[in-house]
């Protein structure tokens, strides 16, 4: 298989997974309680989103902010554009934010100080990857789906300049 004429190869099976999604809604729903407003990162985010909401047995309300650093490349620019902020007020809202990577850290940490400033009463941070050696921030995540090695990666949200996002697992691009 490939993506824009590179092969990619799969890193974490569609099973794998949805039983770490399972996992982390249950460690989730523990910490949070009732009552709590999930935010998703937009686009990579939301089918990682959409499976770990449908994960809990308490009802959340979800909105999205759609925020840039990449474009067409493999690398992000360090600069963070923010497409569309979230609709909800979350003043004294319990908060968990849902990103699909967590790379450098420059865009998360960016996003984490933009929505502490609507004033959640609390904000947890949840990432599906985190690619650890790449880190050039710190940035305090507090639900980690998979620690994953210094490659780019698509399928199950994450996508090459739209393309691959649909795939069922996550690929790294060769």
């Amino acid at each position: 298989m490939q993506i824009k004429g590179k092969p990619i190869h799969l890193v974490i099976p569609e099973e794998k997974i949805k039983e770490r999604v399972r996992a982390l809604a249950k460690e989730i729903e523990r910490d949070m309680g009732k009552n709590f407003t999930v935010v998703s990162l937009l686009k990579g985010s939301f089918v990682f989103t959409a499976d770990l909401i449908r994960e809990f047995s308490v009802p959340v309300k979800v909105d999205f902010m759609w925020v840039s650093s990449y474009g067409s490349s493999q690398e992000s620019s360090g600069s963070v554009r923010i497409v569309q902020d979230i609709t909800m007020d979350i003043r004294g809202e319990k908060v968990l934010l849902v990103d699909d990577i967590l790379d450098t850290g420059h865009t998360l940490k960016e996003v984490i100080e933009f929505i502490q400033r609507k004033g959640p009463s609390v904000l947890k941070v949840c990432v599906l990857l985190d690619k650890k050696e790449r880190r050039k921030v710190d940035v305090k995540v507090d639900y980690v789906g998979f620690e994953v090695p210094n490659k780019f990666f698509v399928g199950y949200g994450l996508d090459w300049d739209e393309e691959g996002r649909s795939l069922r697992g996550i690929y790294a691009v060769d």
